[in-house]
């Protein structure tokens, strides 16, 4: 492990978003059951992902502002210590009120994860290899995803939908431990970091980081760079959260599964989505080491991943076998993820490590109130089935793309000059 410090603690974050994906759709692959138990219908389950939603858009910026405060180390702690017991207390929760309130508590406090992680991503990775740690990272995401339907759905069958919220509530609580005993600060003080690691992390190409820029929120939203992000993640998220959120109910209304059965194929998207995130990560960063300018190589790989996506997306909304109709989801998600570890990546390759908590918190925000829109419109477009909704999905991706083309521009980092002698970047 000599000067590798910096993959294992991406590891690390890597399993807290495994964990944080585990805990959010516990609810949605045990929905079927939870619903008879509470006389709830499909409107009452999109109440409560809109809860989740605008807690969650709430904790990106909050958190996003807070990571650049406290520093890392101590934002995750808090993030996952609050997030674990909301999940926990799931299991005591006897009505829609009940549940509302412990949806908002999650949402605001998973919102977390992913500034910090972002955080983590600019502080301790050179420009050429940000968008693996990112596809690391976000893999955890799918890899929480693919565990948590055969998992929950185990512990159901098992123990009951009570029960099954108590024991994944402890799985954050232990990740605590070796975070704690690993992240002892932030590279320029950790004591286990070598000079040689220490040296590398600072030697990639010149970014924003080295320059010191470290704009305030009101900065950031003069520049065309910020907004390029914010609308994207607005279009394109909301095709993420239709899978993770609805992924379940879609098999259960048009192929009739139960829990079971959700169990058994609701996992098979996520594996697309995992070699996604490993795969844009990789090619970003293999292009920039063959001499490609950084915003070229990020840009290039996005526009790949939406042109993944759009044709699956079209052809979901004739899937006649729920086979057919996982694989084309994988694929979905595998262009998703593709696109969204260099979208993400984009704040610390403008901004480097003074602003992008803030960047990747707002623009998280901006990515919550698009998938808002998704989750009213889905119990409407779907009286009928899901092509509709499929539809929509497909019609917003090219929009994300054509943002970042457009608004990104080519060349990075940002400067402070360009604000201050500008006005507008």
């Amino acid at each position: 492990m000599k000067d590798r410090l910096r993959w294992g603690i991406i590891g690390l974050v890597a399993v807290a978003t495994v964990i944080n994906y585990i805990d959010r759709n516990a609810l949605a692959v045990m929905w079927p059951a939870i619903s008879k138990d509470l006389g709830a219908d499909k409107a009452d389950y999109a109440l409560l992902v809109t809860i989740f939603m605008l807690a969650y858009a709430c904790g990106q910026t909050l958190f996003g502002r807070l990571f650049d405060v406290i520093g890392t180390r101590l934002g995750f702690s808090l993030s996952i210590l609050v997030w674990s017991a909301s999940i926990a207390l799931h299991s005591v929760a006897r009505g829609l009120g009940t549940f509302g309130v412990l949806r908002a508590t999650l949402g605001l406090s998973e919102a977390g994860n992913w500034p910090g992680a972002v955080k983590v991503n600019a502080l301790w990775f050179p420009p050429d290899e940000r968008a693996l740690a990112q596809g690391i990272f976000n893999s955890g995401a799918a890899v929480g995803a693919i565990i948590a339907a055969p998992l929950v759905a185990l512990l159901f069958d098992r123990f009951g939908w009570q029960a099954t919220f108590l024991v994944v509530g402890v799985l954050g609580a232990a990740w605590l431990l070796p975070w704690l005993l690993v992240y002892r600060g932030d590279p320029g003080a950790h004591p286990w970091l070598s000079e040689a690691e220490r040296a590398h992390i600072a030697g990639g190409p010149a970014d924003a980081a080295k320059a010191g820029y470290a704009p305030s929120i009101g900065q950031l939203l003069r520049h065309r760079q910020s907004w390029a992000i914010i609308v994207a993640r607005f279009f394109i998220d909301p095709v993420w959260w239709l899978f993770v959120s609805w992924l379940p109910i879609y098999l259960a209304e048009t192929f009739g599964f139960d829990v079971q059965k959700i169990g058994l194929f609701a996992w098979v998207p996520f594996v697309g989505a995992m070699l996604g995130s490993l795969s844009g990560g990789w090619l970003s960063g293999m292009l920039i080491k063959r001499g490609w300018a950084v915003l070229v190589a990020r840009n290039t790989v996005i526009a790949l991943g939406g042109a993944i996506m759009l044709p699956a997306l079209l052809l979901t909304m004739t899937a006649a076998t729920p086979l057919y109709a996982v694989l084309l989801i994988a694929a979905i998600l595998f262009g998703f993820q593709v696109a969204i570890n260099n979208i993400q990546t984009l704040p610390s390759d403008y901004f480097g490590g003074g602003a992008v908590g803030s960047l990747a918190g707002i623009s998280g925000s901006a990515a919550v109130a698009g998938t808002l829109i998704t989750t009213w419109l889905v119990p409407a477009m779907t009286a009928h089935g899901y092509a509709p909704i499929f539809a929509l999905a497909a019609a917003i991706v090219p929009l994300a793309v054509l943002a970042i083309l457009f608004l990104g521009g080519r060349t990075a980092p940002v400067a402070e000059s360009i604000v201050t002698k500008r006005g507008v970047a």
